[in-house]
């Protein structure tokens, strides 16, 4: 995999600050936020320098039920072309679901969300990966999500299914090892055991951001410093294996240039101290005599590699130095001297071929119900810790809220302190459906029919907005009853 280096994530609002950095090898730019042909200039200036830029998709949606999006993909295979971008990256997560499919209504949930570790969602991801990689004119890399939540009666762990993952499609990973550190606050799971279950040669780059704890909740904010615990987690994988990039994520209250380049320097820091760690470990336990072979009679055999000293919890490697060496023809997650694996349904399934629709139909049913509880209202599906489920909601509707309030700014400014508490109560019967600009006339909409605001000069000012991008006037009674009978209409002509 190609040497990146140091990098951070270009975000508009600081361009000025990236480019005044120095030692930085890389940015990692939203592929979303980008339009072939008008590539911001201070992109077009850090490629000049030489600077690689990598885009970094959020709406693949590759670990949903459908097919990834034709036109997605093209889109993003082009700004690949035009940034001369070595590789792209993505999520495994689903961002939407419902549909044909699921002869149920299509929704969007505006933000990455778990998918299941299941064989099924794994078949599903690894067929859609597969889908991908055809289109993309250079290597694809992979993120793990953070999530506040888990799904019930799942079958492997999260080092094994991205071990899967790997060894199924080849593609690369994409570890962001604060989402680690968010998974084990809301989930319990060991970052350690993730570590040592990952195939490390399989690390494209690593992503370093910060987050923040709320009633026993991490929220992985990217709008707070690095905190200790996620760079003791980017130096035990450093001290296994070096990562060919680390980049530093912010996209929310960015601090001062000076912060930012204190925390590329601890990063730097960290990688460097980890390496010299691990490089000095993997040195002790090669010279370390082998303990005697059980059994064997006579002196010990020295084995190359093996020694006495353990590794973290859970690692399974001599040493604690990465995963044991595969045995040929074992699956992902094996490794020698394992004691047999008990038998998981679904493991004799053909790693390749197409995915029964069957199959997709079932995850497809599962993430839509999930989806309707979290954005709709309705119940959650069975097996849910609902309180959890209640502050994922919460946190949907607030990220909404903001993204609306960036791409129609004259929505706060029209209704003042107003505008969060009137749109976190529309977001909890609103589901989003066609985008954020779309949500915002939708909002304004909602507003004016409810006869809001209550101050006469706000809702004329709303009134003039909205009639300035959707219309001559919000619809009366009559016109939404015919707009409610098309939509009804739609959703029987597509089940």
């Amino acid at each position: 995999m190609r040497e990146l280096g140091t990098g951070i994530g270009w975000r508009p609002e600081i361009a000025d600050a990236v480019e005044g950095l120095t030692g930085v090898d890389w940015v990692e730019v939203v592929a979303e936020n980008l339009c072939v042909g008008h590539v911001p200039d201070s992109l077009l200036r850090l490629r000049e320098r030489g600077v690689t830029v990598v885009p970094h998709g959020v709406s693949l949606g590759l670990g949903g039920a459908d097919r990834p999006d034709a036109g997605r993909l093209a889109e993003l295979a082009a700004k690949a072309t035009a940034l001369g971008a070595p590789l792209v990256t993505e999520h495994i997560a689903f961002v939407r679901a419902g549909g044909p499919l699921t002869a149920s209504p299509a929704l969007e949930a505006g933000h990455l969300l778990p998918v299941p570790r299941t064989w099924d969602a794994l078949d599903v991801l690894c067929e859609n990966v597969r889908i991908a990689q055809d289109a993309l004119p250079v290597p694809l890399a992979l993120e793990n999500i953070a999530a506040l939540f888990s799904w019930p009666d799942e079958e492997l762990t999260e080092g094994r299914f991205l071990a899967e993952l790997v060894e199924r499609t080849g593609v690369r990973l994409l570890i962001d090892v604060a989402n680690l550190h968010t998974n084990h606050v809301n989930r319990g799971e060991d970052p350690a055991k993730a570590l040592a279950e990952l195939p490390l040669e399989a690390i494209a780059y690593v992503h370093v951001a910060g987050g923040v704890e709320r009633d026993g909740v991490w929220h992985d904010s990217h709008a707070h410093p690095v905190p200790p615990a996620v760079l003791d987690i980017l130096s035990d994988l450093a001290s296994r294996a070096t990562p060919p990039g680390v980049l530093l994520e912010r996209d929310d209250d960015f601090p001062p240039a000076q912060d930012l380049a204190a925390e590329l320097a601890a990063i730097r820091a960290t990688v460097r101290g980890a390496e010299v760690r691990g490089a000095t470990a993997r040195a002790a336990t090669a010279i370390r005599p082998a303990a005697p072979v059980a059994g064997a009679g006579g002196p010990a055999v020295a084995l190359a590699g093996a020694g006495a000293a353990a590794g973290p919890a859970g690692s399974g490697a001599p040493g604690g130095r990465g995963p044991a060496p595969r045995v040929a023809g074992a699956p992902a997650g094996r490794e020698v001297g394992d004691a047999p694996a008990p038998r998981v349904a679904g493991a004799d399934r053909p790693v390749a071929g197409a995915v029964p629709e069957g199959v997709r139909q079932r995850v497809g049913i599962a993430q839509a119900a999930l989806l309707s509880a979290l954005v709709a209202g309705t119940p959650a599906p069975e097996g849910f810790d609902r309180a959890r489920l209640r502050v994922q909601t919460r946190a949907l509707a607030a990220k909404r809220a903001g993204i609306v309030a960036k791409v129609a700014p004259e929505l706060p400014e029209i209704l003042g302190a107003g505008y969060r508490p009137a749109f976190l109560a529309y977001a909890g019967s609103r589901a989003l459906r066609g985008g954020h600009r779309r949500d915002a006339l939708d909002f304004a909409e909602h507003l004016l029919i409810a006869g809001q605001p209550e101050d006469p000069v706000a809702r004329r000012r709303l009134t003039t907005w909205w009639r300035e991008r959707a219309g001559a006037r919000p619809p009366g009674r009559t016109g939404r009853l015919v707009r409610a009978a098309r939509a009804a209409l739609a959703g029987r002509r597509a089940a």
